[in-house]
């Protein structure tokens, strides 16, 4: 492999590059707009540390606004808060 080669399937494109839509006139904006890799909520340890230990300790969910992640609740442990991310689906428009 080459120094600069990206891992993965060759046939498949980097999802770090964000989509684009070339007819819209409005389209840097609104990439300035997407959340980093296209994830519009998630969740973090209440109390700091690796999110896969400890998955019976609480969860703070974070929603992106537009502009930045911003707190939307919390929930009780790890399964819960996968359940509440994976709610908002890829192909889904986005909550704002």
């Amino acid at each position: 492999m080459g120094k600069h080669s990206r891992p993965g399937p060759p046939n498949q494109p980097s999802r770090a590059v964000p989509r684009v839509d070339a007819d819209n006139p409005l389209a840097a904006y609104d990439k300035r707009r997407r959340p980093p890799m296209d994830v519009y909520r998630r969740h973090r340890p209440a109390h700091g540390g690796a999110s896969h230990l400890r998955p019976d300790e609480p969860r703070v969910l974070e929603e992106w606004n537009g502009f930045a992640y911003e707190p939307a609740g919390t929930a009780p442990g790890l399964a819960a808060a996968r359940e509440w991310v994976n709610e908002l689906q890829v192909g889904d428009p986005s909550p704002d």
